[in-house]
């Protein structure tokens, strides 16, 4: 199981593109966007430089065989047998657990040890590219400009402000923060460097500013849990200003300058009840704004972009209402919004004398969005229509303007309308106008800005092109590059050592080398099997790929949760599919000749509402179908062949890997399922374990027969039969709250026991590490240069470390 907690809390805490680059020199430009850069060729290592390594676990000692206790589960007549169910470990202490975990891991090492000097000149290669010292793109909030700074060799970022010289300037696009030493002075809020020291693992889920901007208030974790403890500072000295609020997740907003709201779990970590606390009292005496009971529904709570309202949301899969507090009077407590009721998705926004709620139904499916004014709520304006083509996926109000992010054909798009005066009647909006892109894949982000201004920051990314930063003018339509994460060209430069067990990589860096236009981008369609064309997003590297069959490939798919989310996100229901985004370290493989592709298969929210519908609940299997379809393809159409072809997912992604290496283990040479949510039904069979009671409604309740059996049929620890299967590397998170580290542990168990061929089964379990594993930026580049070094070790593609220094 791995969807987020809560629609805005899952904002907080998915990293699917973090962004922590920082600012650059403004660029006007039309259309957008320009090419990243034109400078010098990267180098590359062509495969053909290659020679061949082929490991198979015969040549290696034997991997860890867990023992077998028999442990019977019988529903609707069927008797399951599960011999690894002892590996479920809820208080991750059991001495014979974790030794087991760590023969795993010990396991994997060896088997990689081989590797591990490639592996090293793969780290350094990909650290190369980005630039350690940097700044994010500084937002203009109040009288201060906001961002974040990152440190040469640091893992983690401070957070930062300077003032605003002149707040008397109305906010701009080529508005540029002054650095000089005539500037305003920085002043670093909070350094995570310094609070991550002694945490094997450290995360801040939330950083919010008073809005006086006196205070800051941030939740903390320090075991990748996602159960966070909130502190709250003073803003300029970062003194502690009273006791921390534990136990909370990591939806937190300001009710004044005064006051908090936060949420807190029950104990299978259903975000149930919403608290106001007041600044200075104890947590104890908080008092209970909201208490929801039925455990198909979470909490969770955000602020208006106009901070007058927070909105307190209950919410299922497919339910979600809305009640407010108004900030002005937190006293008065909660006001019903918009009601439950069955089928009826609600998000809202405030301006003025109106509020604006985005509004889905089974008949409304790709949301409508309405007007009501504030005293009087069930009057309703429609503003914008439903539209059976075009589905609505976020909404982002300002004073003046609404922003509307939409998704038509899989392709996303935005869309800007300006609002009458405040005080005059909503109407319908016509005669938007559009912000135009030219990458035929890309993806489009919200970003935090400023309400007050008509200044619109998105994040822009696309396979070959680095996360960007824009600020749209909605008055003009000008837009200016802000920031564009700075990329290097790197040439690696090999100094052998006589310990064989390490290797210095000389980095010989082309500073602003990258070249986008080195880089070929396309967008296909598969046939599934029923006929539906399944959108696939491609990129290589033009010079090398050769297109006759021999190129490697990695595919990556996902294809769940419809309204999977961004933590750089600060708007309504924004619902982010698996976009085409850009990726510094998959350059190590592109620039080696690999293809890369995704596959938007049906079960994510590419294509609408009606897409996801399609691919949960009894359709499922239309997700693992579209993606064998997809590998098919473009196997058929030469990008690939069988030989060649790697297959990864994370999460849901990683059921979708297990389940197709079931189904067609032939199809693929290579898989890495990544925490994967793989013993599907002995999960949602149990309500004790987090998340599964609100998880029914995205996979089906196997308490129900027709479900029971159907989820039986492909849930993947279940479906692992005598076969030959690829080679398989797994990883998974010890304190991984959404996905339990014994469903990829058994999976893994059950492989080992059952497949029948020599081919490489890793498994790889952080044990200080939760979901989104290593915490630090740069432990996450090493995290990709092992699974590289995987991928490229099955595909006999570990190229020779030469003593004379060249690879």
């Amino acid at each position: 199981m791995v969807s987020l907690l809560s629609s805005s809390t899952s904002r907080r805490l998915l990293a699917l593109r973090l962004f922590t680059t920082g600012a650059a020199a403004a660029l006007l430009f039309s259309p957008l966007p320009l090419r990243a850069s034109t400078g010098a060729t990267c180098p590359v290592v062509p495969i053909q430089s290659c020679f061949t390594v082929k490991m198979t676990q015969s040549q290696s000692p034997s991997p860890p065989v867990a023992k077998k206790v028999e442990h019977l589960m019988e529903m609707f007549g069927d008797k399951r047998i599960d011999n690894y169910y002892w590996l479920r470990d809820d208080s991750r202490k059991s001495p014979e657990v974790l030794g087991y975990l760590q023969k795993e891991n010990e396991y994997t090492d060896y088997v990689m040890s081989g590797t591990k000097k490639f592996e090293d000149v793969l780290y350094a290669e990909i650290r190369g590219r980005i630039q350690e010292a940097d700044v994010t793109a500084p937002l203009r909030k109040g009288t201060y400009y906001y961002y974040r700074r990152t440190l040469e060799g640091k893992e983690y970022a401070q957070h930062c402000r300077r003032l605003v010289p002149n707040t008397a300037s109305p906010h701009s696009v080529n508005d540029i923060m002054p650095t000089g030493p005539d500037a305003p002075s920085e002043h670093v809020i909070l350094d995570e460097n310094v609070k991550a020291e002694g945490h094997d693992y450290y995360s801040i889920g939330t950083f919010k500013v008073s809005p006086n901007h006196k205070l800051v208030a941030y939740a903390e974790d320090t075991k990748g849990d996602e159960i966070y403890t909130v502190y709250v500072i003073d803003a300029e000295s970062g003194a502690i200003i009273e006791k921390p609020v534990v136990g909370v997740t990591g939806a937190l907003e300001w009710a004044g300058n005064e006051a908090l709201v936060y949420v807190t779990m029950d104990e299978t970590l259903r975000p149930d009840k919403v608290w106001l606390h007041k600044l200075g009292t104890d947590q104890s005496s908080d008092s209970c704004l909201y208490d929801e009971k039925n455990n198909i529904f979470s909490v969770d709570v955000e602020a208006s972009e106009s901070k007058s309202f927070l909105f307190v949301a209950s919410e299922s899969k497919t339910t979600r209402s809305v009640s407010y507090l108004d900030v002005s009077k937190p006293e008065d407590g909660l006001h019903v919004l918009t009601p439950r009721i069955e089928g009826i998705d609600t998000s809202v926004s405030h301006r003025g004398n109106h509020f604006i709620i985005t509004r889905r139904s089974d008949e409304i499916f790709n949301s409508e969005i309405l007007a009501c004014p504030l005293d009087n709520t069930s009057e309703t304006t429609v503003l914008i229509p439903h539209r059976e083509s075009v589905k609505i996926q976020a909404v982002q109000l300002f004073a003046d303007h609404l922003a509307i992010y939409e998704r038509e054909n899989g392709l996303p798009k935005v869309t800007t309308f300006r609002l009458p005066a405040v005080g005059e009647p909503l109407k319908c909006l016509e005669g938007g106008q559009a912000v135009e892109f030219i990458d035929p894949s890309y993806s489009v982000d919200p970003s935090d800005s400023e309400f007050s201004s008509s200044i619109l920051r998105f994040y822009y990314s696309s396979l070959r092109t680095p996360l960007s930063v824009y600020d749209y003018d909605m008055n003009t339509g000008v837009s200016v590059l802000k920031k564009i994460k700075p990329m290097h060209c790197v040439e690696v430069d090999i100094q052998m050592r006589p310990d064989v067990d390490h290797v210095d990589a000389r980095l010989i860096i082309v500073l602003g080398g990258f070249d986008a236009s080195n880089y070929v981008t396309e967008r296909k369609w598969a046939s599934a099997s029923d006929g539906t064309k399944i959108p696939i997003s491609i990129v290589y590297c033009k010079n090398l790929v050769k297109l006759d069959g021999s190129d490697p490939m990695l595919l990556y798919g996902y294809g769940s949760y419809e309204n999977m989310l961004n933590p750089n996100v600060f708007v309504h229901h924004d619902q982010i599919c698996i976009d085409p985004s850009f990726k510094e370290s998959r350059l190590s493989l592109l620039d080696r000749g690999f293809i890369f592709a995704i596959a938007h298969i049906r079960g994510g929210g590419e294509l609408g509402r009606q897409w996801y519908e399609n691919g949960k609940y009894l359709k499922k299997k239309n997700t693992f179908t579209d993606f064998i379809a997809c590998a098919e393809y473009l196997i058929e159409n030469k990008y690939c062949s069988k030989e060649k072809l790697c297959i990864e997912g994370r999460s849901a992604g990683g059921l979708l890997i297990g389940a197709v290496l079931n189904m067609r283990p032939d199809l693929f040479t290579a898989a890495v399922a990544g925490v994967p949510f793989v013993d599907v039904l002995t999960t949602m069979l149990d309500p004790t374990i987090p998340l599964t009671t609100s998880e029914w409604e995205e996979w089906g309740d196997p308490r129900k027969e027709d479900f029971y059996h159907y989820m039986k049929s492909y849930s993947p620890v279940d479906n692992v039969k005598a076969q030959k299967y690829p080679n398989i590397l797994v990883t998974a998170g010890l304190n991984d709250p959404r996905v339990m580290y014994s469903e990829p542990a058994k999976f893994v168990a059950k492989l080992r026991e059952l497949k029948v061929d020599d081919n490489v089964l890793l498994f790889k379990c952080e044990l200080g590490a939760g979901h989104f594993s290593k915490s630090g930026r740069f432990e996450k580049l090493r995290e990709d240069a092992f699974t590289y070094a995987f991928m490229m070790k099955t595909l006999n593609l570990i190229p020779k470390l030469e003593s004379s220094g060249k690879l």
